[in-house]
C-alpha cells in the first residue's frame, strides 16, 4: 500500500544518502561496537559532519530547519538495518527538542550548535532506582543556594550515560508543592561538573552498543543559568515531549516487524525441511501472513499519527495506543520470526537474533506497555 506521508523528491534523496552512509560508515563496524559495549564518540561527530543530527534545528544553530519526516526517515533506515543501539535518534529527536523548546536564546546559542555538529552528545535522566514510569516518585533533589542549585540523588538506566556531554536531569525543587507535579524542574548538567559522577556501564541482554549507565549527583553545584525553562515546570515539559518520544518508539516497533518479516521471507524460501522449502508449509505461511497483516495495520496507524503530530495536534491517547501496540508487535514479530529460523535464529551471525534481543526493551522504555494501557484506560473514563 502506498504510504500517506508526503515524501518529496528531497526526502527520497535524503533516504538514499542516509542509507548509503549507514551501509558504508556504520554497518561494517557495528559488530565491534556491540562487543565493546559503546559507540565511539567520533561517530556522532561523523553524523554531524554529514548533517544527520538534529536536522530540524534552525539554520542559525547549524541545522537544516527540516521537517519531521527527515527524522522519520532516519529512524526507519537505522532500525531496519538492526542498528537501533546507535541511539542517535535519542540525541536528535528526544533530548535536543527540550533545548529547542525550553532553553533561553543564550542557552540555545551555547548548546545547540554543538548538538547539531555532534561535538556534544545528549542524554536525559528521569529514571531512578525506585522511580521508573512513576516520575512523581523521584527522589533526586535540587536545592537553590545563592546563584546555584545543589543537586543530590541518582539516576539509572540512562541511555548514552557514558558518552553524554549534556544531561537533561529531572529533580525535585519543591517536594511540598501543590499540586505535586509542580515539584519537578529540569536542569542541564554538563560533563565535568564537580559532584557529577558516572557509575558502571550497565550490561544488558540487548542494545549492546548503546551505553547505558548509572549517574550520581553528590552536592553537584549547577549554576542557575542551567535551569531549563521555569522552576516547577519540569513535569509538564516531560509530558509535552513524551508524545514525540513515544511516537518514535511506535515507529521503531513497526519498522522492526517489517524488517523481521523481510529477513524471514527470504530465509524460508531457501531453507528446506523434509525435502521442500519451509515457505511451503501452511504454518510458515500463516505465521508470516499474521505478521504482515499486523505490520500493515500498524504502519497505516503510525503514519496517520505522524501527520497529526506534524500538524501540532494533541494525540497523547492515540500515541499511547500506538506505543503499546506497535512495540509489542515488533517484539512478537521478532520472536515468531526467530522461531522460523530454528537454531540458526539463536546465532548472533544472523540479523534476526539482534532484532530479537534489541526489541525486548521497546515494551519497557518510554513508558512500559502496562503504563500505556493505564493511560488509555484513564482517557476512556475508566
Amino acid at each position: 500500500m502506498e504510504r500517506i506521508l508526503p515524501f518529496t523528491e528531497e526526502h527520497m534523496m535524503f533516504r538514499q544518502a542516509f542509507g548509503r552512509f549507514l551501509d558504508q560508515e556504520i554497518v561494517p563496524h557495528f559488530e565491534q561496537w556491540e562487543e565493546d559495549g559503546i559507540v565511539p564518540r567520533e561517530i556522532f561527530k561523523k553524523f554531524g559532519d554529514h548533517g544527520y543530527l538534529c536536522t530540524w534545528a534552525e539554520e542559525e544553530y547549524g541545522g537544516a530547519n527540516a521537517d519531521f519526516l527527515y527524522s522519520v526517515i532516519a529512524v526507519e533506515e537505522t532500525v531496519a538495518r538492526g542498528l537501533t543501539a546507535l541511539f542517535t535518534f535519542l540525541h536528535s529527536d528526544i533530548v535536543a527538542p527540550y533545548l529547542a523548546s525550553y532553553a533561553t536564546p543564550e542557552q540555545k546559542k551555547r548548546w545547540l550548535p554543538k548538538c547539531v555538529s555532534g561535538e556534544s552528545i545528549l542524554a536525559i535522566a528521569m529514571t531512578e532506582p525506585e522511580a521508573g514510569s512513576d516520575l512523581q516518585a523521584m527522589r533526586t533533589r535540587a536545592e537553590k543556594v545563592g546563584s546555584e542549585y545543589v543537586l543530590n540523588g541518582s539516576k539509572t538506566f540512562i541511555s548514552c550515560g557514558i558518552n553524554a556531554d549534556l544531561v537533561v536531569v529531572a529533580a525535585k525543587t519543591d517536594p511540598n508543592a501543590q499540586p505535586s507535579y509542580k515539584s519537578v524542574s529540569l536542569f542541564v548538567v554538563e560533563r565535568g561538573t564537580p559532584g557529577f559522577e558516572r557509575g558502571r556501564a550497565i550490561k544488558k541482554i540487548g542494545l549492546h552498543a548503546q551505553d547505558t549507565a548509572e549517574l550520581f549527583f553528590d552536592n553537584c553545584r549547577i549554576p542557575q543559568e542551567n535551569l531549563l525553562g521555569e522552576e516547577g515546570m519540569g513535569f509538564i515539559y516531560l509530558m509535552e515531549k513524551l508524545q514525540q518520544e513515544r511516537l518514535i518508539a511506535a515507529l521503531g516497533g513497526i519498522v522492526t516487524a517489517e524488517a523481521c518479516l523481510k529477513l524471514t521471507i527470504d530465509y524460508v524460501k531457501e531453507r528446506k525441511l523434509f525435502g521442500r522449502p519451509l515457505s511451503k508449509f501452511q504454518n510458515t505461511q500463516f505465521e508470516l501472513a499474521k505478521i504482515a497483516s499486523a505490520a500493515q495495520a500498524g504502519r497505516c496507524f503510525v503514519d496517520q499519527l505522524i501527520l497529526a503530530h506534524m500538524a501540532g495536534h494533541n494525540i497523547v491517547q492515540e500515541v499511547s495506543m500506538a506505543k503499546y501496540w506497535c512495540c509489542e508487535l515488533g517484539h512478537r514479530a521478532a520472536d515468531r520470526c526467530l522461531q522460523l529460523f530454528g537454531g540458526y535464529g539463536y546465532c548472533k551471525e544472523y540479523p534476526i537474533s539482534r532484532h530479537f534481543v534489541d526489541s525486548r526493551i521497546s515494551t519497557i522504555f518510554a513508558g512500559a506497555s502496562e503504563v500505556m494501557l493505564s493511560l488509555v484506560a484513564r482517557n476512556l473514563g475508566l
